[in-house]
């Protein structure tokens, strides 16, 4: 007599079954799975919103450098011997490097030796109404180049310097300082005892901002009252030299010559950095120091998910030893967690890139920023926390495993 044993099919667990598992799960502990999704949330918020404000804000720190930084050139007087210089820059120097392609203004400064600064007259100045100012004495030229804007009055131009006057014009905190607001009386102010008529007062500048803070006077009437730049007192005469977009590094190459032909390597010349170097290094600072804030997001998140997922694993022991009674296999119950955790971790992503982007645009709208976010930054963000959730369910899903069905069920 033959039996015949009949042949029990394996069991399967299709993707399809797996996901509805998943949102069974997650609906049946609607709280539980809020709060365990809330740190991958924000961990990939994080990282969409440092993403996209550190590129809008490399655009930004690009577009102010190259309007500014970008379109300036740097020249001081640095002779090998100042001993035996003569002066850096003879006359008509700023006339010859406007007269070169691609430069605006042109203007020489320097801080001349002086004393204090006062508001009244040396026999009727108190103690305390001596001003440590600083002392700027400028061409008209280099007023045009940092954009000096008058509030009051006037700046002094090419008759002033032309004729040595002893005039001047006081940066908006100097004036401040020194007490004068209202130009209509001709003010006067005493700087080393020597009298200056106040023809304006700057209320600001687009660079170099220390001349708000200064007293400038006429380079001639400098030199006359306190001598001629020396280079061995550590105050060299210097060229501040404004160019248009794109020309200053050719300027550069050509401005020594243009001062001085027989003399060019006396003269230190700064060019401004290449503005896509800067952006760069911005890009690479920004991004390193925010990406790791954003990691730690991401493992607090799935710690969070880890922990979670392991107390399900134990609260639902009796459940997966029933499923390994009917037939499920390890594989099964392995792929039945990781699938829950993934599906956290997938929400937790797709609502943690609406709220970086959110952050991003609100940000940038503030500030009247133009938001930029790339493609590659906020497409995988949902997939980046749902492989955030599937590293987390490694260990909980592999402990699920280990549970015999005699063993769950008895308990």
């Amino acid at each position: 007599m033959t039996t015949e044993r009949t042949r029990v099919a394996p069991t399967r667990l299709r993707p399809a079954d797996a996901a509805r598992e998943a949102v069974s799960a997650i609906l049946t502990r609607p709280g539980r799975a809020a709060l365990t999704a809330l740190g991958t949330l924000l961990g990939i918020a994080a990282f969409v919103a440092v993403l996209g404000l550190t590129a809008t804000a490399s655009g930004q720190i690009s577009q102010r450098f190259t309007a500014l930084a970008a379109t300036e050139v740097s020249v001081e007087d640095a002779p090998a011997d100042p001993s035996l210089a003569d002066a850096p820059f003879p006359d008509g120097t700023e006339r010859r490097l406007t007269a070169l392609n691609g430069v605006v203004n042109a203007g020489v400064h320097w801080q001349p030796a002086t004393g204090p600064t006062s508001a009244r007259p040396p026999g009727l100045a108190a103690p305390d109404d001596a001003q440590a100012l600083p002392v700027m004495a400028a061409s008209p030229g280099y007023l045009a180049a940092v954009h000096a804007r008058p509030g009051e009055g006037r700046l002094y131009d090419a008759f002033h310097e032309d004729r040595k006057q002893r005039v001047c014009v006081l940066g908006r905190a100097a004036a401040a300082r020194l007490g004068v607001t209202r130009l209509d009386a001709q003010p006067a102010i005493f700087v080393d005892g020597v009298a200056l008529t106040v023809v304006g007062i700057i209320d600001g500048v687009d660079r170099r901002a220390e001349v708000l803070l200064s007293v400038i006077v006429p380079t001639t009437t400098a030199a006359a009252l306190w001598g001629p730049p020396d280079p061995g007192d550590g105050r060299p005469a210097r060229l501040l030299v404004e160019t248009r977009l794109g020309a200053a590094p050719t300027v550069a190459r050509q401005v020594a010559v243009a001062i001085r032909a027989d003399q060019p390597e006396r003269f230190k010349v700064v060019a401004p950095p290449d503005p896509r170097t800067l952006r760069d290094q911005v890009d690479t600072d920004l991004g390193f120091l925010f990406l790791g804030l954003a990691a730690v997001s991401l493992v607090i998140g799935a710690v969070g998910i880890a922990n979670t997922t392991l107390v399900s694993v134990l609260e639902r022991t009796a459940e997966i030893g029933l499923r390994r009674a009917l037939g499920a296999r390890r594989r099964h119950i392995a792929l039945q967690f990781l699938a829950e955790s993934s599906a956290l971790g997938l929400l937790g992503g797709l609502l943690g890139t609406a709220l970086g982007v959110a952050v991003v645009v609100t940000a940038s709208a503030a500030r009247h920023w133009t938001p930029i976010l790339e493609p590659l930054t906020v497409l995988p963000s949902p997939l980046l926390g749902a492989l955030t959730g599937a590293l987390a369910g490694l260990y909980p899903s592999w402990r699920a495993t280990r549970t015999e069905p005699t063993t769950a069920l008895r308990a």
